[in-house]
């Protein structure tokens, strides 16, 4: 992986106008520096996020609440997204993008720690969900702020490059941060359930710091928040989600996808962690962190794929025919997990090894798609409204995962976890549609740079 493309030099500002004493040093101010800081704070990130997503169903579970309980925590994470969405994009196209971003990560350290002492206390499901709501307002700070941080300084230093290229390599950093958290959490977790909670808190920290010291607001113009503007902000916001996102041809089938994939990969995620050991027969939490850590190799694996499948210059594929192509397969994958679930009479190694590479599988469709897509969306959307309209885009997957937690989450205690992931998959094909739509409603041409 080389960070090419174009390595600007930019060095028109006064020598001490950085953060924490004049730290941020030059090169952090070229293009190499800004996908260094990004790839750097997306590992820090990612580590810290993953080490509890192979583990939380466990947790909670242990912790005294049951399957659909769980998705109900899980869906009150989805409804704090919804209700920060808006406000926090606010703060990112007013205040800055770092500072949302770092005020995302101090969130989530509460937040986190007020989990271990939900289970600690045994505060009961409505601890679980205040900290849950909370947990949301620190990825709503997040969400659309760092992508439009990222475009927008590239912009500035002048890359060259495409933008699916840099996030291949974010997917990948990603990735591999989730292979190493999954399993650090996997393994943590069998000596203690809330140590993975107590490291992430840590590692959160250590992002903040990273941000605070790496990150600039580079090709954005900050404008000051009070209290007495904030509703004029929010109704500016709304006007332009509306404008550039919802009355937008390309960007409004996008969000009708986000919605439905929403719907399906929250719950698959979080029911995958309790169907695979039914699959198994066994309770080896290890076994989990070992399973999505599989998960992650392979998302990188899409990443790595993704300059082959979409080529450039001439022969330069369309997006919107990649990400339909995606999204049938992913569909049939995914109900092929379903299906070893309901055809299996007896838990063993080979339902659970079919399961997982049809998983695995699943995981590769979408490493590749995952920054096509966000190539796509953000070419779309001009720099001072990017935040806001990407933060619009990240509330339909909240809408769509705040409907189907608690519906699939029923279906699997009244029925069972592979009925609802199969259920799930039929939204997923529901995508294929909604990307030849968007590809219809284009007004320029492919191929471009961005």
């Amino acid at each position: 992986m080389t960070l090419d493309g174009n390595h600007s030099s930019r060095t028109d500002y006064a020598p001490n106008d950085g953060y924490l004493g004049g730290f941020v040093i030059a090169v952090t101010r070229t293009a190499r520096g800004v996908i260094i800081a990004y790839l750097t704070t997306s590992a820090l990130f990612a580590s810290a996020a993953s080490l509890i997503w192979g583990v939380n169903t466990l947790f909670l579970m242990a912790a005294g609440l049951d399957i659909l309980e769980v998705m109900l925590v899980n869906t009150a994470f989805t409804v704090g997204q919804i209700l920060f969405e808006v406000p926090t994009g606010v703060i990112a196209d007013t205040i800055g993008r770092k500072a949302s971003f770092m005020l995302g990560n101090l969130t989530l350290v509460v937040s986190t720690l007020l989990y271990v002492a939900s289970s600690q206390y045994r505060w009961g499901i409505w601890a679980f969900v205040g900290a849950s709501v909370l947990i949301g307002l620190g990825f709503t700070f997040q969400t659309g702020a760092v992508d439009a941080w990222l475009v927008d300084a590239l912009d500035h230093t002048g890359y060259k490059g495409t933008r699916e290229r840099v996030f291949s390599w974010g997917g990948m950093v990603f990735g591999t941060s989730m292979l190493i958290g999954t399993l650090a959490g996997g393994f943590l977790a069998q000596i203690d359930l809330a140590w993975p909670y107590v490291v992430r808190a840590v590692l959160l920290l250590g992002c903040l710091i990273a941000a605070g010291v790496m990150m600039e607001d580079l090709g954005f113009q900050k404008r000051p928040l009070r209290r007495a503007t904030f509703g004029a902000e929010t109704r500016a916001i709304l006007e332009a989600g509306v404008t550039f996102g919802w009355n937008n041809r390309v960007v409004r089938p996008l969000m009708f996808v986000s919605l439905a994939i929403g719907f399906s990969a929250m719950y698959t995620f979080y029911a995958w962690q309790r169907y695979a050991l039914d699959l198994l027969g066994t309770d080896l939490i290890w076994v989990v962190g070992v399973l999505t850590a599989i998960s992650s190799l392979a998302g990188i694996a899409g990443n790595a794929l993704v300059r082959q499948v979409m080529r450039e210059g001439a022969r330069r594929r369309d997006p919107a025919r990649v990400l339909s192509v995606a999204m049938v397969v992913s569909a049939v994958l995914m109900a092929g997990v379903g299906a070893v679930g309901l055809l299996t009479h007896t838990p063993g190694v080979v339902p659970m090894l079919v399961a997982a590479t049809l998983w695995t599988l699943w995981s590769v469709v979408f490493g590749i798609a995952g920054p096509v897509r966000q190539a796509y969306l953000n070419a779309q959307v001009p720099s001072a409204q990017r935040a806001t309209v990407l933060s619009l885009d990240a509330l339909f997957g909240d809408v769509g995962g705040s409907a189907g937690q608690p519906l699939l989450g029923w279906i699997a205690k009244m029925w069972s976890i592979p009925l609802g992931i199969i259920i799930g998959a039929a939204f997923l094909a529901v995508g294929a549609p909604l990307y030849r739509a968007a590809g219809r409603g284009e007004v320029r041409a492919w191929p471009t740079s961005e």
